[in-house]
Order: structure tokens, then sequence, then C-alpha cells
């Protein structure tokens, strides 16, 4: 029953990386637009510390705090280990998106690994665009292979030059 719980808990928090891959994709730069602006102009935050984007936190906590509730009073126990994945997984996110790469906070600055540089690529040319349309990378922990290399070897592949489209 143990290890059950947790597998359950391990393959919730793998899950909700694709999870907040497509939240991202499909509702923060959809109809939920408009809270997640801010994230992406500094302009609209000025002299604040909070963006409406974090808003975004409220609901994503929700689905865990309900699991959670569920798989402690009901007889759903397994609940409890797929609201403490996606409570993990918020976590890891917290720590990763707001502590180290946009630093709201002064810990984990002194990371530096060949991951850690390629979180912080990826999530930089998904904030160079400033709309809601034509980024990048919308994922956290799982880093496209590009992103490993220089950004001067992106377009190359195996020996041959490959043009890169600018839309």
């Amino acid at each position: 029953m143990v290890i059950q719980n947790i597998l359950i808990t391990l393959a919730t928090v793998g899950c909700m990386e694709f999870v907040a891959w497509f939240a991202h994709k499909y509702i923060m730069h959809g109809f939920g637009w408009k809270w997640h602006e801010d994230h992406h102009r500094p302009d609209f935050k000025e002299g604040r510390w909070f963006e409406k984007n974090d808003l975004f936190f409220l609901v994503f906590a929700t689905p865990g705090i309900t699991c959670i509730t569920l798989g402690t009073f009901t007889t759903h126990s397994w609940l409890f280990y797929v609201g403490l994945g996606i409570t993990i997984y918020g976590a890891i996110y917290f720590l990763i998106h707001d502590v180290y790469i946009h630093q709201r906070f002064e810990w984990f600055r002194q990371l530096d690994s060949k991951y850690s540089r390629a979180i912080l690529r990826a999530h930089g040319v998904h904030h160079a665009v400033q709309t809601k349309e034509e980024c990048e990378s919308f994922g956290l922990l799982v880093v496209n292979p590009k992103f490993f290399k220089r950004r001067s070897e992106w377009g190359k592949k195996k020996g041959k030059q490959v043009v890169m489209k600018k839309n």
C-alpha cells in the first residue's frame, strides 16, 4: 500500500508537467490572457509586487486542496496522494518559476548547471514575446533539447544549417 501511494504521488507530479504546459498554452495564453498578460509585460506591474497572474495560483491550488480533502474524509484515500502530487508539483513550480527564474525572492541565485541554464533559456525565449500569440516553451521541467545548447547553435542540426522560422 505504501509503494502504491508513493507511485500515485510520483505519477501525479509527472503528469502535472503536462497539465501545466496545457494550462499555460491554452488557458493562460487563451481566455485567461487578461490575468497572465502582466506577467509578460513588466510595464503593467510597475510598483506592484503581486501580478494579476498570481491569481492562477489560487485556481491551480484548488484541485490539490480538493483531492487532499476528499482523500482524507472519504473512502477514496488514493485521492489524498493525487492531491499531494499536485501540491508537490505546485511547490516545485513556485520554487523554479517564481524564486529561481523570476527572482521574486533572493534564494537559489547560485544555481548553475546545464539543466538550470536550459530552463532559464527556455523561459527567456517564452518571455521574449509580450503578446499571447507566437510564444514557445510553455512547460517548466521538460525542456526542449535545443535549450541545452548555446543560442548560436539552435539553428544547426548535425552539420547542416537549418533556417530558423521567424513568423
